[in-house]
């Protein structure tokens, strides 16, 4: 139903103030009082009305019978699904961007998100995916940085054939290489692959990667979680890049 009508839910006060921040605006937005966390919930409200939402209050009983959360905040609303395209994005010279591939968790795809977000990343690719972008718990695992983050869904033959025509150099992270990540060039255009969570990168994405890179594990465990694996290589990424423009 949510698909069919092309709604995206947003569920909590920071998700919605990011939305609206971002330009992203509701059609309609329920609300009730009594479940409010502070005292800056009118205001959204307001802001909602102006961009011309349908306001409907509620009781407790029905909120929480129409929240998401366990612990609704009193502030939910439906707004257009994200549908941007690779053709869409508007990249500056050697962008950088994160391409995760067959993700399952919306969890894990809220918090490389929030990374993305934080690292200053310019695009978020989403491959073949397992995860709908506009899941509600992608939104709330994200704490709205999915609305501050260019996010765009692609089968892999799209998305490499697109970085090849721009020349953005994939580098692929994999326990399979000798290759440790903090060896490889970052300050040119680069997009970081992390693959899914049980599996890993794909026999394609394996192939057509660029450069392979690992994050030395130095414990017993094998493998990071992947929005860790992500942070720490969008970092080494922000890292190199600020040298980069202190050396210039």
């Amino acid at each position: 139903m949510r698909d069919e009508e092309g709604v995206l839910i947003i569920e909590g006060y920071r998700e919605l103030k990011r939305a609206l921040e971002n330009g992203h605006r509701p059609s309609t937005l329920f609300y009730c009082s009594e479940l409010f966390q502070g005292e800056n919930e009118p205001g959204l409200i307001e802001q909602c009305r102006a961009a011309d939402a349908e306001i409907l209050a509620c009781s407790v009983p029905v909120f929480e019978k129409i929240a998401y959360r366990d612990r609704p905040e009193g502030l939910l609303a439906l707004a257009p699904q994200l549908r941007l395209t690779l053709d869409e994005l508007a990249l500056p010279e050697n962008p950088l961007l994160l391409i995760v591939e067959q993700i399952e968790k919306p969890g894990n795809l809220g918090t490389m998100l929030r990374s993305a977000d934080a690292a200053g990343v310019h695009a978020v690719i989403v491959c073949d995916r397992c995860t709908d972008i506009n899941n509600p718990n992608v939104v709330r695992a994200s704490i709205g940085t999915l609305f501050a983050v260019p996010v765009v869904d692609a089968g892999s033959e799209a998305v490499r054939a697109w970085l090849l025509e721009r020349g953005i150099r994939v580098v692929a992270a994999t326990p399979h290489t000798d290759r440790d990540y903090t060896t490889v060039d970052y300050t040119q255009g680069t997009a970081m692959l992390v693959g899914a969570e049980q599996y890993g990168l794909s026999a394609y994405w394996m192939e057509h990667a660029d450069t392979h890179v690992r994050i030395p594990m130095l414990g017993q465990c094998d493998s990071l979680n992947v929005a860790a694996a992500a942070t720490i290589l969008l970092y080494e990424a922000v890292r190199q890049r600020r040298a980069y423009v202190e050396k210039e």
